[in-house]
């Protein structure tokens, strides 16, 4: 008799996941944004591994290392959103345009974030030299971003807190911008990186910004568009760019200008070291 519950709750759980898999095969619209990711990650991981064939200093193939495992969390998380391990069904609390609907959440999209922007991020400050205090503080900002926003997608209690735990996370962008747009540009043009620095903010920032927009307008926020195919296809589209052509255009730089990347200033190197009086 102990036994029953433990078996009951594990069909539970089968028959959920079961029944996610079956939705996201019977749309095609939402099966195609989470197979075309997995297609694009497992090539671009290929494509990374034979441009980082020859990068041999410790600082290049720092930023290689960084940049390849934007790919390699990606194709893992989507393939458990194919799978439909991380995701699931939440009914919207009242006052929500869906209230009361049961409705696919992506939640596992969270969890690729999660463990993805730290890398672009720290990428993009080992490429400016930022020093560690700030780098420390912008990834720990970047989670905190995405933790919050698995919130807002996840709380079914109340509609004031979704909306609550969505205006954290935008708080914490602002610490992100804060960092991308005040503090790095000037470390990057002491390691003579400002080009393509620049280059890479500039596509950073406007595409994080279209992540909290399509939150706000998609199933999880105001409903505006009530697809989950086409949700998900937004989130999808951005993360194409956001992170495969991003790694792919940072890769081709530092493999074409190693040297300037090894002989880049000292602010990392030396922020955790006493300088000599």
């Amino acid at each position: 008799m102990g036994l029953v519950p433990v078996t009951t709750t594990g069909l539970l759980l089968q028959t959920t996941q079961a029944d996610v898999l079956s939705e996201i095969r019977n749309d095609a619209l939402l099966s195609s944004s989470l197979w075309v990711n997995i297609a694009l990650a497992g090539l671009s991981i290929l494509l990374f591994v034979y441009m980082g064939r020859n990068v041999s200093t410790p600082r290049a193939r720092f930023i290689w290392a960084a940049t390849l495992l934007i790919p390699l969390v990606s194709i893992s998380s989507y393939l458990g959103l194919a799978s439909g391990l991380t995701a699931g069904y939440i009914q919207m609390p009242a006052g929500h345009p869906l209230a009361g609907e049961e409705v696919l959440s992506q939640w596992g999209r969270y969890l690729t974030w999660t463990l993805s922007t730290p890398m672009i991020l720290l990428a993009l400050g080992l490429l400016a030299d930022v020093d560690r205090g700030s780098l420390f503080t912008v990834i720990a900002a970047d989670i905190a971003m995405c933790v919050t926003g698995l919130a807002a997608a996840l709380v079914t209690s109340s509609l004031l807190f979704r909306w609550l735990f969505y205006v954290v996370s935008c708080a914490f962008f602002l610490v992100v911008l804060y960092g991308l747009v005040v503090e790095w540009p000037k470390s990057a043009a002491r390691a003579g990186t400002s080009d393509i620095f620049g280059t890479l903010r500039a596509l950073t920032i406007v595409l994080w910004l279209g992540y909290p927009i399509v939150w706000a307008v998609g199933v999880e926020g105001l409903a505006l568009v009530q697809s989950v195919g086409l949700t998900s296809w937004g989130y999808s589209g951005l993360d194409i760019v956001a992170k495969y052509v991003f790694a792919f255009l940072l890769l081709r730089w530092v493999a074409a200008n190693e040297e300037t990347v090894a002989t880049a200033g000292s602010g990392t190197a030396t922020a955790a070291a006493p300088s000599d009086d």
